[in-house]
């Protein structure tokens, strides 16, 4: 059974299973908590809300959406289902105690420790390390410093805006951009996150073309290939929203700018390089990209970040694959409304402008809601097929 915990990365940072996730992460866990009927292969999703199962049963009707939705407290009452979240931390362990689920289906403290281990941004620098050595049409660069004074003179060796990194935190978060000379208050930032996680990644900001990802699945010591995702972020780095295209499109628009065959290169090495650095981690893995611009002409940052965790880039992926036709097109849409009420008239809008169209089970055009849209919604995840 699947269950969505958007505040996974916060949690796994933070190591406590007393943790409490910000509002906002709590109120897009509870609107959001439907989406894994989407990307799930029909087991249970565990939605709590009656506006859930009323969404579901109308969606039901179009598309051939297969899963169930639970309580958090019938998920004891299913021992032979696995639990599948976003990503594991202390804290949903906790809570799924709490909730009545034995400790032998979850995963032990010494797990997440070595899952938190795996997540850390170190394994990011250091494969980007490899990857430049080894390829040198690849660009970009990234160090991680463990004291202050070091991590100072890196940055005022080179001209230019760099960005840090905190080594554990949420898609998007702790990040610091630095314009030109570092500010008093964000040195300060660097010595609390050097004290409280070891240390900080920095690496120069780059002229970026496209934001794209190759995503995996490890089992067992060993990887595969899962699909391209290709996404859209904000300058502050927050994911926006996916192209909804199939790998063969995605592939097709890379080419403009790169090798296929430097990407089938990076492809093969990935797997080995994911599978022998993570080999006792189960689930998604997505390694972010980007096509940069250069005073040499275009290339790749091959390994940005590493995602350890189900991610939006794949749940993109596995619905273009089951819900549209193979060469249809759209976008994949994640938003905040912070207005009361501005969601709810966004949608009612989109339905009629965009009205959708369904042939044999897939959508051939127009706007779907894949979470329920009431009067008060604040989130929404949604596509629009062209």
């Amino acid at each position: 059974m699947h269950l969505f915990n958007p505040w996974h990365d916060l949690a796994l940072a933070n190591f406590s299973p007393h943790y409490t996730p910000p509002a906002s992460a709590a109120l897009m866990a509870a609107e959001l908590a439907i989406l894994p009927v989407w990307y799930g292969d029909g087991e249970p999703a565990v939605a709590e809300r009656e506006q859930h199962r009323q969404y579901l049963e109308n969606v039901s009707q179009l598309l051939p959406v297969n899963s169930a939705l639970i309580s958090c407290n019938e998920i004891g009452k299913h021992p032979d289902q696995p639990i599948i979240p976003w990503g594991w931390n202390p804290l949903l362990r906790r809570q799924l105690i709490t909730c009545g689920v034995q400790q032998e289906r979850l995963p032990s403290p010494e797990e997440l420790q070595m899952l938190r281990g795996y997540s850390n941004r170190q394994h990011a620098v250091r494969i980007l390390g490899e990857l430049l050595a080894e390829e040198s049409s690849f660009c970009g660069e990234a160090h991680y410093y463990t004291s202050v004074e070091e991590l100072l003179a890196y940055l005022s060796s080179f001209s230019g805006d760099k960005l840090l990194k905190m080594p554990l935190s949420g898609s998007g978060k702790g990040l610091i951009r630095i314009l030109g000379a570092i500010t008093d208050k964000q040195a300060d930032w660097c010595r609390r996150v050097i004290r409280e996680q070891g240390g900080v990644v920095a690496e120069p900001v780059l002229s970026r073309v496209v934001d794209f990802a190759m995503e995996f699945h490890l089992e067992d010591g060993r990887a595969r290939f899962a699909g391209y995702s290709l996404f859209h972020t904000a300058a502050s780095g927050a994911y926006l929203g996916n192209e909804l295209l199939s790998d063969v499109r995605i592939l097709e628009l890379l080419s403009g700018y790169i090798s296929l065959q430097l990407l089938q290169e990076l492809r093969e090495t990935l797997l080995k390089k994911l599978a022998d650095n993570f080999p006792h981690y189960t689930g998604y893995a997505g390694v972010d990209m980007m096509v940069c611009e250069t005073t040499d002409g275009y290339c790749i940052q091959p390994c940005v970040e590493i995602n350890m965790r189900m991610n939006m880039g794949m749940v993109a992926r596995i619905f273009h694959s089951r819900f549209m036709l193979k060469n249809g097109e759209g976008s994949f849409t994640v938003d905040y409304f912070k207005k009361a009420g501005s969601a709810f008239s966004f949608h009612q809008k989109m339905q009629r402008e965009s009205p959708l169209q369904v042939v044999d089970g897939k959508i051939v055009s127009g706007y779907l809601s894949l979470t329920p849209v009431v009067a008060d919604t604040r989130y929404i995840t949604c596509i629009v097929v062209r």
